[in-house]
Parts: structure tokens; sequence; C-alpha cells
């Protein structure tokens, strides 16, 4: 999914009650106060890509992430990660 840019950063999520889950930060961006991550499940090939938010509050010990699921904020964030990567393709 990467060209000839460096390795991407691996983090795990762990979701409430569930197990851990690694994904590979391919980009992230600040946009209307709040952070975006675009995230693979692999780290060189085809995967599923996904476009998480960072809703954590001011003094929270962690992160708190969660999948961009509407469409208007979405498809807004997806243009602004397509116009920073030239090789990645949004379906």
């Amino acid at each position: 999914m990467r060209g000839n840019m460096s390795r991407p950063e691996k983090i795990r999520f762990c979701p409430d009650g569930g197990e851990p889950v690694d994904f590979y930060v391919l980009e992230q961006t600040r946009i209307g106060g709040y952070n975006y991550i675009l995230v693979t499940d692999v780290e060189e090939g085809d995967g599923d890509a996904f476009i998480l938010k960072d809703i954590s509050q001011d003094g929270d010990a962690e992160g708190v992430f969660v999948e961009v699921s509407d469409e208007e904020e979405l498809s807004a964030v997806a243009g602004v990660f397509d116009n920073m990567l030239d090789d990645i393709r949004f379906v």
C-alpha cells in the first residue's frame, strides 16, 4: 500500500470486551479539531483500510478511537487522505 515511504507504524487497539487488534498507520491528519488516522490490517500489499477518529478527552490516559461511519464525514476525510497519498485507492 505504501510506495517508497518508510514502514508504517504498528499500533494495537484493545476493543472493550474483544481481542486486541493490530493495525498499521498509513497517515494521520487533523480536521475540525479532531485527529483522524488511516489504518490498514496488513503491513504491505492490498488490505482493508479504515478511517478512525480520535474522540479522546483531555486527560484520558489512552486514545479513544471510533471508526468513521457518517457518510459525509467519511467522504470528506477520505478526500483529504486521497490527496495526501498517491498509492492508496478508496473503494
